[in-house]
């Protein structure tokens, strides 16, 4: 895999005119804004809701923040080891599921490629050729480091975030502008892609489908029909899968991948209960249909499940990010453009806590088999495809307990992080050195803008912080104005009726008020392009994880109605004919004259086969 070139993928958007205010969702997502057709589509900007703050300028450079009295912030390595220690804790709450889960919103909306940077296309920061490279930015691991202090591994490789400005889009008179290159919205392009030119490769072209593959019965995404893929980590000469789709990021993580391939499956699913329904509708039509389906499905499960359950329902109601009837809202205002805020692209990097990082493997009756290191999966699609290890991950996600919700991470993410592809790769001491290098403001800062009052000492967090890690803080910082936002985030106490921190809660409610009010093709509102009808709306209403696993999953034949939480009483394991399902008949065209029960039920895939 080559860096794209510059000023080609990076720098410019190829945008078509946006003639039809009445045509579907792009894929490129250009034309939301018809006012400003080129915002939401990938590499635009990100809204920043404080000021960034770096040290330097652009006469010399500019470069992570110093602290107030302009030495040099505490290690990133140090910090992590002393507010987040390491350990395996099951979760009392939530399964395995909900880690997946967020991992896939997550490739909605941001880009793998800061970690290719250093990866793949410069993996040499730690070495000597590291130091005559400028965007080399390695992360210093400490001589008593409680782990590495008997090894000699005192560097861990990355890169500086790829900007505008790295990559010579803009000239370096100006603060580094982040590069993402997804999509603003909640669109599924992990799965569709955001190019047009790209989107061929997953199209069937024929009754609305998504290219695939087929297997003893169970559908894939299309694999590569060549070695040369990105699944660099599977082992040949046995694991061979990778998937060909419009955006690679799906071989990328395990959960990336998992609900990639269930997401891919529902569409087709999808497809065909239209085809069926609707004979005289074309192939555009159908895919287009079935692809606005898909999208409010994942989006309704990300808001009136997901963050239902872990934010708290009511709150998210007040804070306006919930309706509390189930029929329309049209929030959709002309003037916002289509953007995320840099600040919710970063803290959604909190959610690294959280994840387990052993995957337990299960048969369809609950029996524990084995389990697997999920880092050893990353660009390992073909693991899954052999040995029917996708049927019972698929199992372990909804009967393994997640990661614990509290101040500690998993060994694995702290010491191994991405497998084998470097040797040492601690996610959340990266993630806090990249709090640095995004140039997000102090943590106090996003307090006041939270809170609505300064915060001027460490007395003042009291009640904030948890009181021992409040002591910690106060040792690490030497002012309370240097603490960074995401070594804060570990510590916070959460909000109320919820089990996120409360700053975390913040910026995350922030983001979510936006999204119905910056996309025009929001599925809550009556007056997009192609709006579903109340009698639709209703059935997506309907849709859970527990009912797209009953649907796509690999020998799911029973579930918890709710997949996120750990089953329990009011939330056993039961059949899936008792979860509910959607009524495709809502979608029925009555010029066409098909029908559900004039047809045999089309099955191009046989999920429950034993």
């Amino acid at each position: 895999m080559k860096k794209a070139s510059i000023c080609s993928s990076w720098c410019t958007n190829v945008l078509q005119p946006c003639d039809d205010p009445h045509e579907w969702r792009r894929i490129d997502a250009s034309c939301n804004n018809m006012h400003h057709p080129n915002r939401g589509m990938g590499h635009t900007p990100v809204l920043r809701l404080l000021h960034p703050v770096f040290s330097g300028n652009c006469t010399v450079g500019y470069g992570p923040r110093t602290a107030k009295d302009g030495e040099p912030l505490p290690l990133e390595r140090r910090l992590r080891t002393s507010l987040l220690p390491e350990a395996r804790i099951p979760d009392q709450v939530f399964t395995q599921m909900f880690a997946h889960f967020m991992l896939f919103l997550v490739a909605d909306l941001l880009s793998i490629h800061d970690t290719i940077n250093y990866v793949l296309w410069k993996p040499y920061c730690c070495q000597p050729q590291g130091q005559l490279d400028p965007e080399c930015a390695p992360v210093k691991i400490p001589a008593d480091d409680p782990v590495h202090r008997f090894s000699n591994i005192r560097c861990m490789a990355m890169t500086k975030p790829l900007t505008f400005q790295s990559e010579r889009c803009l000239t370096n008179d100006t603060y580094p502008q982040r590069l993402i290159s997804s999509t603003p919205t909640i669109d599924l392009n992990a799965l569709y892609g955001h190019s047009p030119e790209r989107l061929p490769v997953g199209r069937l072209y024929k009754d609305g489908l998504l290219k695939y593959d087929l297997i003893n019965g169970k559908m894939w995404p299309p694999a590569f029909k060549t070695a040369d893929n990105f699944c660099y980590l599977n082992m040949k000469p046995i694991e061979t899968r990778c998937h060909d789709t419009p955006d690679p990021v799906i071989n990328s993580l395990a959960g990336i991948n998992f609900f990639a391939i269930w997401f891919w499956r529902l569409h087709n699913h999808i497809a065909l209960e239209l085809s069926k329904l609707n004979p005289c509708w074309d192939d555009e039509r159908l895919f287009y249909t079935a692809r606005d389906i898909n999208i409010a499905i994942k989006t309704q499960i990300v808001h009136y499940e997901m963050l239902a359950q872990v934010m708290g329902y009511e709150n998210l109601v007040h804070a306006g990010v919930l309706s509390p009837s189930p029929g329309f809202r049209d929030l959709y205002d002309e003037d916002m453009y289509p953007q995320i805020t840099a600040e919710y692209a970063y803290v959604l990097r909190w959610f690294h806590v959280i994840q387990e990082n052993d995957q337990r493997m299960y048969d369809p009756h609950g029996h524990y088999l084995r389990s697997v290191p999920l880092s050893n999966l990353t660009l390992r699609t073909g693991f899954l495809s052999i040995d029917n290890n996708f049927d019972y991950i698929t199992q372990g996600s909804f009967r393994q307990a997640g990661a614990n919700f509290g101040s500690n991470v998993d060994p694995d993410l702290a010491e191994v992080g991405i497998g084998p592809l470097t040797p040492l790769t601690d996610l959340v001491t990266l993630d806090l050195s990249k709090n640095r290098h995004f140039g997000l403001a102090p943590y106090v800062n996003y307090l006041e803008y939270c809170n609505g009052r300064p915060y001027t000492s460490f007395e003042d967090l009291v009640g904030i912080i948890k009181p021992e890690m409040l002591e910690i803080l106060k040792d690490r910082y030497e002012n309370v104005e240097d603490i960074d936002l995401l070594a804060a985030l570990w510590v916070e106490l959460p909000a109320h009726g919820s089990f996120l921190p409360k700053t975390l809660q913040c910026l995350m409610i922030d983001q979510h008020i936006r999204f119905p009010m910056m996309d025009r093709h929001w599925y809550e509102s009556p007056n997009r392009p192609h709006a579903f009808n109340l009698e639709q709306l209703l059935e997506i209403r309907k849709a859970t994880v527990s009912q797209v696993l009953c649907t796509v999953g690999d020998k799911v034949t029973e579930i918890q109605p709710h997949g996120f939480l750990r089953d329990g009483p009011g939330n056993e394991i039961t059949s899936c004919e008792h979860i509910q399902k959607i009524n495709w008949g809502a979608w029925k065209d009555p010029t066409c004259g098909g029908s559900l029960e004039d047809h045999d039920t089309i099955s191009l895939f046989s999920y429950k086969s034993v």
